[in-house]
């Protein structure tokens, strides 16, 4: 059986090419060498430029990987744009994987300003594994009733869900706000992404689950180690849902950014056979952590993907 990563990026060509003709965020601005990518709701960074997914595709070998799923970056807030706008970046996010070989997969997205179950069926036509939402999209009761009919298109069509951090609403501010004049480049990743994929997993626990019970669900960045929030939110009275959703065998959780400490805590805390291995390449190296055995990448990640894989 195939290892799999369930959790890459590709900045491919056709992507970056998408995002320098934009005039307003998101977008990529070249200054001799050195590219900058501006986003909606996080500081401006430094980029090394479009990807060789040649280059990309010998690193599964050296990573023992022998399929990788591509996300789309929902970092980059394409999902709040107006479909005009999100259309031609979608469309180059599925161009870029597709060029990238046979090994490579993708998780498909669509655009959320007006979200249409058509919109996924034609992802799923058109190759996506399953969808990725922003854990922005999804992180209350009203979120979850909103896209209540494609979540339940989602489980009609066998394919699984994944959870990866990226803003609501709200939070689409201009990358040049003066909020993150002070911050650290590391800082959404730490506090942002943590909070937003806790309160996703704490929306499906206590909603999610319940209307769509059939769902698959992948959690990226071990759902912000949310599980380990159970016994707190046990002793708010809610001992029967923190139960509930630790004991939620259609709900995975990827490795990445994380290591041998908290990967053991979520295991013990949900059961080993509800990890997969991910590792948001090319943020950070994409190599299996030694906790990790073969079945997280293999066993688990098909038993996640279905008929997909």
């Amino acid at each position: 059986m195939d290892a799999v990563d369930t959790h890459q990026h590709l900045w491919s060509e056709p992507l970056w090419d998408a995002l320098a003709r934009r005039t307003e965020a998101p977008y990529v601005r070249r200054q001799g060498d050195a590219w900058t990518l501006h986003l909606l709701a996080e500081p401006a960074c430094a980029m090394p430029g479009p990807e060789d997914p040649r280059g990309r595709a010998s690193l599964l070998d050296r990573d023992g990987i022998d399929l990788a799923v591509v996300a789309p970056s929902t970092a980059l807030g394409t999902e709040w744009l107006s479909r005009e706008d999100a259309e031609p970046l979608l469309a180059a996010h599925r161009e870029g994987v597709l060029a990238a070989g046979d090994r490579f997969r993708r998780w498909g997205s669509i655009s959320l300003v007006d979200p249409d179950p058509a919109d996924l069926l034609a992802e799923l036509d058109a190759g996506a594994i399953g969808l990725c939402l922003p854990a922005g999209a999804l992180g209350s009761a009203h979120d979850l009733d909103r896209l209540g009919p494609v979540l339940e298109a989602l489980s009609r069509a066998d394919a699984p869900l994944f959870i990866h951090p990226g803003p609501a609403p709200s939070d689409l501010i201009t990358c040049d706000d003066a909020r993150w004049s002070a911050e650290p480049w590391w800082w959404p990743g730490l506090t942002d992404y943590v909070a937003a994929q806790q309160r996703s997993w704490l929306a499906w626990a206590s909603r999610g689950r319940r209307e769509h019970p059939g769902l698959r669900v992948l959690f990226a960045m071990l759902a912000g180690l949310a599980p380990l929030q159970a016994e707190r939110l046990a002793a708010r009275g809610a001992d029967a849902l923190a139960r509930r959703a630790v004991a939620d065998d259609l709900v995975w959780y990827e490795t990445s950014s994380y290591g041998e400490v908290a990967l053991s805590a979520v295991a013990d805390m949900v059961g080993p056979d509800r990890l997969v291995h991910g590792s948001d390449r090319p943020v950070v190296e994409g190599a299996l952590p030694s906790v990790i055995t073969p079945a997280h990448a293999t066993d688990n990640a098909h038993a996640l993907l279905g008929k997909a894989a």
